[in-house]
């Protein structure tokens, strides 16, 4: 593949990509933060919106963020490709084993996430590469892609690593994304749309929520997990004040964010 070749498969790649952060990210701020807002102030997570200045920072980072995951895409599909275990045919491993990969890509997602995240809160590493991200101390949709540049190779690199583990199909990864996308918007949406009781339920209290993630940008600190909370609950970094914020979220009757602390 020549350069001019690569750039142009970069390109297709950024649009791909951008188009799918601005599809959810638009629609669902359009819908929460304009069209729905009064009937759904009662799932604000904090009462207080972001301003204009944190969503146009979220914008400008995540424009940035767009351009390095595609780096990585075409990287891992073109490249580094011989050196990986990707495959072209589904027929290859069968289509049982193709959805197994796709549950594959979440635990091990979840579990990259969580310790690089932990790795970036570190004192000596936090201001030069997650701090742009914590900037949206009050996240909307437009956060889910906001990272410092190095914070958005940190996150890029789960492409290369999903494509080294096992054998995996392409579409398989590119569907893993959708997902991604999906869900990243919902944890920084600054709603809760999770039905009530959702965190204490036997499956609920193991899947990240938007309240969980919305305390980590508040408070910095705990709530460092991903899809799930199994990461957390494991090592004693789920807030502690979590299954009470998940109430106020969730409760028309308001309790009082004052008692909502560290």
């Amino acid at each position: 593949m020549t350069l001019s070749d690569f750039f142009g498969h970069w390109q297709t790649a950024y649009w791909k990509i951008g188009l799918r952060y601005f599809v959810m990210a638009g629609l669902t701020f359009v819908a929460f933060y304009y069209v729905f807002k009064a009937p759904m102030l009662k799932r604000k997570i904090q009462a207080k919106f972001p301003k204009n200045k944190d969503y146009f920072r979220d914008l400008f980072y995540s424009l940035i963020s767009i351009g390095i995951f595609a780096f990585m895409f075409v990287s891992t599909f073109s490249f580094l490709k011989p050196y990986t275990n990707l495959y072209d045919d589904v027929s290859e491993y069968g289509v049982v084993y193709y959805c197994f990969t796709i549950v594959w890509m979440f635990f091990l997602h979840d579990a990259y996430f969580y310790w690089s995240h932990r790795l970036m809160h570190h004192p000596r590493v936090f201001k030069y590469v997650h701090l742009v991200h914590h900037k949206s101390t009050n996240p909307s949709p437009w956060t889910a892609y906001a990272f410092h540049p190095a914070e958005g190779v940190i996150e890029a690199l789960i492409i290369p690593i999903i494509a080294f583990s096992i054998p995996t199909h392409k579409s398989a990864i590119i569907g893993y994304t959708l997902f991604q996308i999906i869900y990243n918007v919902y944890g920084h949406l600054g709603f809760e749309i999770m039905p009530k009781k959702f965190n204490t339920h036997w499956f609920g209290k193991w899947m990240n929520t938007s309240v969980g993630h919305n305390m980590h940008h508040k408070y910095f600190v705990h709530n460092y997990g991903l899809w799930t909370t199994i990461w957390d609950r494991a090592f004693g970094t789920m807030n502690p004040k979590y299954d009470e914020a998940y109430t106020y979220a969730t409760e028309a009757q308001k309790i009082k964010e004052s008692t909502l602390t560290q």
